[in-house]
């Protein structure tokens, strides 16, 4: 046992070790290179979270309104005609050792983990494009995940329109900007055979910012994720359509809070059983945000579903509830000047469709060698459905 654990510690340090003197990236990512600034201008400390200015920039199409990329654009003499000088590109690659993931009791190299191709940008005054394809995930090709297109200041009415595939948490906490490995796992608490949940799915997003600090967002959506096509060319699994209304308000300098509702129906199959099961859920948010020194996330979630279909034939539960939270703290001690950065994750998932139910704490940290490049260590202890802990070292960076 001594032996084992002899040989992780100096697995673990060997590899940090490595990463730390690894050759820093040159380059930037496609935003960052197009208008020749600084990564740290939309991200605090470190990519891939965004501060308030990134998450504006998002919002205005990927575009800085006072400012024209220089030579974006072939000038070609007809102005309805917008092509690039050249495509914008940026790549992101995390690489991993870990021990103890799915409680294995071994030590792993998880290099890539993750390795992705991104490109957005403007192709008009109004319309923008963003998209990722994920070249590998976990040793396999996911393809695309956000893909999705957006017409900005809709007939110079404030509004946003978005129109593709996107995480439907998007407006509460992107979990692709997250630092830790650990997800939010609410999110993804869908019982039994439901395919409606708060991840990934298929729909539109109209948006709309006030001068009260108001921000409304709805969602129309299929409801069953981004699976596959079926015959016809039809992404839904049946006829219904799900929706999301979520109202963000700030408050003074440092405090937001929000609420969510998502309503829908879908249809459960079982082979001695279809019928439709009416899908609620809603919840609270709140950020605290202290000059990007100090940032606490929190999101509650309450979900019913009036009809579950399970593992056993014939067996269908009705009105399943299922709850759920997370808190994230993150304090980089000289905001977005930060080398450094610690976050901590709490996960609480609880469900009368027991095989959701979870519980986790976990401490991430992670150091700038690059502003687009960083090293990383995490531990998670998972406390519920059993008790064990899983830690990983790597490096994550994009260019």
């Amino acid at each position: 046992m001594k032996t084992k654990k002899y040989f992780l510690t100096a697995l673990l340090f060997s590899v940090l070790i490595i990463f730390i003197q690894s050759k820093p990236a040159g380059a930037i990512p496609a935003f960052a290179r197009k208008y020749q600034i600084s990564c740290q201008v939309c991200h605090s400390p470190a990519l891939p979270r965004l501060k308030p200015f990134g998450d504006e920039f998002a919002g205005n199409g990927f575009r800085l309104k006072e400012y024209e990329s220089p030579r974006y654009f072939i000038q070609t003499g007809d102005d309805k005609l917008s092509l690039f000088r050249e495509l914008p590109l940026a790549i992101r690659v995390d690489g991993f050792a870990s021990y103890n993931f799915n409680n294995e009791g071994t030590p792993d190299f998880a290099a890539p983990f993750v390795l992705k191709i991104l490109s957005g940008g403007e192709i008009s005054d109004h319309l923008s494009y963003y998209f990722y394809f994920l070249m590998n995930e976990r040793g396999s090709v996911a393809g695309l995940e956000d893909a999705f297109l957006i017409y900005n200041n809709f007939l110079n009415t404030g509004i946003n329109l978005y129109a593709g595939q996107f995480q439907v948490s998007d407006p509460l906490f992107k979990s692709e900007l997250r630092y830790t490995l650990e997800p939010y796992r609410i999110y993804g608490a869908a019982p039994g055979t439901s395919t409606a949940d708060l991840k990934y799915d298929r729909g539109a997003i109209i948006e709309k910012d006030f001068s009260t600090g108001t921000t409304v967002v709805a969602q129309m959506l299929n409801g069953c994720g981004i699976g596959e096509a079926r015959e016809g060319y039809i992404f839904d699994k049946d006829k219904y359509k799900n929706f999301m209304l979520r109202i963000n308000q700030s408050i003074g300098k440092y405090l937001s809070i929000g609420v969510f509702g998502y309503t829908g129906r879908e249809i459960v199959y079982d082979p001695y059983y279809n019928a439709v099961s009416q899908i609620q859920m809603f919840g609270p948010d709140i950020t605290i945000d202290i000059d990007e020194k100090l940032i606490i996330n929190a999101q509650y979630v309450r979900r019913t579903d009036s009809r579950v279909a399970g593992d056993t034939p014939g067996l269908i539960r009705r009105d399943v509830m299922t709850s759920g939270a997370f808190a994230e703290i993150i304090y980089a001690p000289k905001g977005d000047m930060s080398k450094w950065y610690l976050t901590g994750l709490y996960n609480w998932v609880e469900s009368d469709y027991n095989s959701l139910d979870y519980i986790s704490a976990t401490l991430h940290a992670g150091y700038l060698l690059r502003r687009n490049m960083r090293v990383v260590g995490e531990f998670t202890q998972i406390i519920n459905p059993e008790s064990y802990g899983k830690v990983s070292v790597g490096v994550i960076t994009a260019f």
